[in-house]
């Protein structure tokens, strides 16, 4: 049976400003979630609410049926990759990953062309994309039934992101996936289905051709 992620009547504001007003999202394991929407949006926000790290006015995520208030807190449910790095510093690639992964999960995940060659070193020492590359797939790789994933291809060389979107792609046999990026041709690509956030809801997108109804892009930016 897939499992099932429902995020209904979300709603959040920041002072005056009301940034999510009605929301209805479900996510079920073998979907690749492709979340679009402007700067300011809402959508970062909306993840960090389904994972459970900000409070809302409103909300109601429920897993298979049953409601949890802070996601977070509930092993192997929902795992979250933030815009911003988030490993210690000082750690090796090869002690980090011990900390994430099963002992038997290590060996194997470390038999990589991008980072596996680096596992003797600091994080600290890493560039941008090694180490961003290193959170995708560990966040991937971690034995949650949901991955939230936020500008996931920011700051990846475009060779490494063909790699994502493999590894997204073969993830999601087992796990239901929601991904958010301003590069919308990389999301379109990858993902099963397409929303707008856009005037604090979630719009549902059928094609490209919505993107431009909604005006997110326009025509001559369609490829």
């Amino acid at each position: 049976m897939p499992n099932s992620l429902e995020i209904d009547s979300v709603i959040k504001s920041y002072s005056e400003l009301k940034i999510l007003t009605d929301i209805y999202l479900k996510c079920e394991t073998g979907d690749i979630i492709g979340m679009l929407g402007r700067n300011g949006s809402g959508k970062s926000t909306l993840l960090k609410i389904i994972f459970g790290s900000i409070t809302s006015l409103n909300k109601s995520i429920r897993v298979n049926g049953k409601v949890y208030d802070r996601p977070f807190k509930t092993t192997g449910l929902i795992g979250y990759l933030p815009q911003h790095p988030f490993l210690l510093p000082h750690l090796s690639i090869y002690e980090t990953v011990k900390l994430y992964l099963d002992a038997d999960q290590v060996n194997p995940f470390l038999t990589d062309p991008v980072i596996g060659y680096l596992q003797k070193s600091k994080i600290n020492s890493l560039s941008g994309g090694e180490q961003r590359y290193l959170e995708i797939k560990l966040i991937l790789h971690t034995p949650n039934k949901f991955i939230l994933l936020d500008e996931p291809f920011n700051g990846v060389a475009p060779v490494v992101v063909e790699k994502l979107k493999i590894m997204i792609t073969e993830q999601s046999k087992t796990k239901g996936i929601i991904l958010t990026d301003h590069d919308y041709n990389n999301v379109m690509d990858v993902a099963t289905r397409y929303c707008l956030v856009r005037d604090g809801t979630v719009k549902p997108i059928g094609r490209s051709e919505d993107l431009v109804k909604w005006n997110y892009l326009t025509e001559n930016s369609l490829r």
